[in-house]
């Protein structure tokens, strides 16, 4: 006899792992305007490795309500999702249940959410040993991994306004 177990996993997050924050921007197809893009993603490396990490951020993103591998979520329809995004001092901060994230932001990616009022947050499940934080990324790993269809089914896809101390 074969049993299923109902026994939910905690959320820890530990098991989430070194987390880190890639942000760029490029010319989106639809209006060949800047979008400002947030990649978020484990290098795998807490106690329980990668799939642990893997199942951390799914439980992560359920729990914030937010699909993995789409739709798209706009946080301006959504106000009671639990996800913003600050863009201050040259910096984006993500602040999500359990979770605060800031990354130094180019010029570039500043002047495209000033325009846009949003930018484009991507969160996988899929882990990213090879980009560790501090460690410059080559624009062409950055766009192999980002665009890989792996690390697109496997993230959540969010259009997150941005928001300013100035207001």
């Amino acid at each position: 006899m074969t049993s299923t177990s109902s026994e939910t996993r905690t959320f820890r997050p530990a098991d989430l792992g070194t987390l880190t924050v890639v942000a760029w921007s490029g010319e989106h197809p639809e209006d060949e305007k800047d979008m400002p893009f947030l990649l978020a993603y484990s290098l795998g490396d807490g106690e329980g490795g990668p799939e642990a990490a893997t199942e951390a951020i799914e439980h992560l993103l359920r729990n914030t309500g937010l699909p993995i591998g789409g739709p798209v979520v706009e946080s301006s329809r959504n106000p009671s999702l639990p996800l913003t995004l600050l863009v201050e001092a040259g910096q984006a901060v993500l602040n999500m249940p359990h979770l605060n994230a800031q990354c130094v932001v180019p010029p570039e990616w500043l002047a495209a959410v000033g325009e846009r009022g949003h930018a484009y947050f991507m969160f996988t499940t899929r882990p990213w040993p090879e980009a560790k934080p501090g460690v410059p990324l080559a624009e062409e790993d950055l766009a192999a991994f980002a665009g890989a269809e792996e690390t697109m089914t496997s993230a959540a896809h969010c259009l997150l306004t941005a928001k300013s101390l100035r207001g």
